[in-house]
């Protein structure tokens, strides 16, 4: 068995419609999801035991805990199975910034999920796989499958969107983290609307798209720049930058992506943006 690596893409919630709190606790939501062409990258190697070895830009935000979203799901993994603990040793290159709305837990969870099943030759579809990363929470099952969809529920009810455009993107992290509980939490406080799902645009074009994010909301986008006041800051720089079409925060924050008509556009802006703040983490990328 030889080493086997993969990209763990980011997730971006083109928009995302939060209802009040249900009885058990949760939040409804409705979302249109893209992945991007970049994110995290892991990689497996046969081992004596299981192991993980976290390196890259963002090693260091990470916890040494022994409960990891990768971790934690290929212990579910060998026990569904009955292999127990697989014997591999896992390598996350950290390229996403942590606690910043892009399902990076999720996505590395769901990548190693991949790369298990391969390596160890468990007969094993993407649905079944998908069950398995629950465990990583509501976002696993979406950041497993890395497909444009449309959440709901939980983010657990899903449907692939396969005419979303390649929509050229900028992912901008002003380096501050986001947690989701406090973000929920500070939301909850107000008066949710109802997590309505939209119809879809008139067409799928990228630019009748674009103008159809733009009707749409992300509710937890106040909540969390009145907690954090840099990504109102990451915010205003976006969307000042020339070309920029829509300008929105993913997630619960931090990251803001902007989207622009060609990525030869989104690259200029970048180079632009960097120059005013070399501190962030700026990204040029395709979401699809």
């Amino acid at each position: 068995m030889s080493a086997r690596t993969a990209l763990a893409p980011a997730k971006v919630n083109l928009f995302l419609h939060v209802g009040p709190v249900d009885p058990d606790g949760y939040h409804p939501l409705a979302s249109l999801v893209a992945f991007a062409d970049i994110g995290d990258r892991l990689s497996v190697a046969p081992a004596d035991r299981l192991s993980l070895t976290v390196e890259g830009p963002f090693a260091g935000a990470l916890a040494d805990e022994p409960d990891n979203l990768i971790l934690r799901v290929l212990r579910r993994l060998g026990a569904a199975t009955g292999i127990g603990e697989p014997p591999l040793a896992i390598t996350l290159d950290k390229r996403l910034p942590v606690a910043a709305g892009l399902g990076g837990g999720s996505a590395d969870a769901g990548a190693a999920l991949k790369l298990a099943r391969d390596a160890l030759g468990l007969a094993l579809d993407d649905g079944a796989l998908a069950d398995i990363a629950g465990a990583a929470g509501a976002d696993g099952p979406m950041c497993l499958h890395a497909r444009a969809a449309w959440a709901e529920g939980r983010g657990d009810r899903l449907a692939f969107e396969p005419a979303l455009p390649p929509l050229p993107a900028l992912l901008v992290n002003p380096g501050v983290p986001s947690p989701t509980g406090p973000v929920y939490r500070a939301y909850a406080a107000g008066r949710p609307p109802a997590a309505d799902r939209p119809a879809p645009p008139p067409s799928w074009s990228t630019g009748d798209v674009i103008d159809w994010l733009g009707g749409r909301r992300n509710d937890l986008q106040a909540p969390a720049v009145a907690l954090q006041p840099r990504i109102g800051e990451a915010l205003d720089e976006a969307a000042g930058l020339p070309g920029a079409r829509l300008v929105r925060m993913s997630g619960s924050g931090a990251t803001v992506f902007a989207l622009f008509d060609r990525p030869s556009h989104a690259t200029v802006a970048a180079d632009r943006l960097r120059a005013r703040r070399p501190d962030w983490w700026i990204a040029p990328t395709v979401l699809g």
